[in-house]
């Protein structure tokens, strides 16, 4: 993530372009073949809040969860989430938005796959919102969930703010559905 933050900020004019190529997802990107996009993107952030806020909640959520689904689990759960969270914005954006060039970038949407998956496994563990706001992980997520759908509703009525609100929901999906198709059953096995 930081190699790329620092090559979108190292790069000069003429490679921005190569940058965007190979480090943005969009649904035109995947007309194009370029499907290497759905993942690359995800390591991607040109922004340093963006990269900053992805990298603090990755580094609370992601050793807990990485404990509890075992490296190899984790590392997987992680990629997958990206990947289809970097396919929600695609499609939603092409199908929804009407703008299938519309590029995005960022961890975010692997992010809201740890944290929905987190609040699944520890429904009333106190999480802080925005550093400050103690609530129950599960409550948390589901506002963010809330606010996610809300914000893609303003963007499908030409409205909203540049966030990847479908890649966030895509990979909040993927957290879902991890918990409930993989862990839950595992872990009820195990009891």
């Amino acid at each position: 993530n930081v190699l790329v933050f620092l090559a979108w900020r190292l790069s000069g004019e003429e490679y921005l372009e190569w940058m965007a190529a190979n480090f943005l997802v969009s649904w035109a990107h995947l007309q194009d073949s370029r499907f290497w996009t759905l993942l690359t993107s995800v390591f991607s952030h040109n922004m340093f809040w963006h990269l900053l806020i992805n990298m603090l909640v990755l580094k609370n959520f992601g050793p807990i969860l990485e404990k509890v689904l075992g490296k190899k689990s984790f590392f997987n759960f992680y990629i997958s989430a990206g990947i289809i969270s970097s396919f929600c914005h695609a499609a939603v954006s092409a199908w929804i938005l009407n703008q299938p060039q519309l590029p995005a970038l960022g961890a975010s949407g692997a992010i809201s796959g740890l944290v929905l998956l987190f609040a699944f496994i520890f429904p009333k563990e106190k999480i802080l919102i925005l550093g400050i706001i103690p609530m129950p992980a599960l409550v948390g997520a589901l506002v963010f969930v809330g606010i996610d759908i809300w914000g893609l509703i303003g963007q499908a009525e030409g409205g909203g703010l540049p966030i990847g609100h479908a890649a966030h929901l895509g990979g909040a999906m993927m957290g879902i559905f991890y918990y409930y198709v993989y862990l839950r059953p595992r872990l009820v096995r195990e009891i």
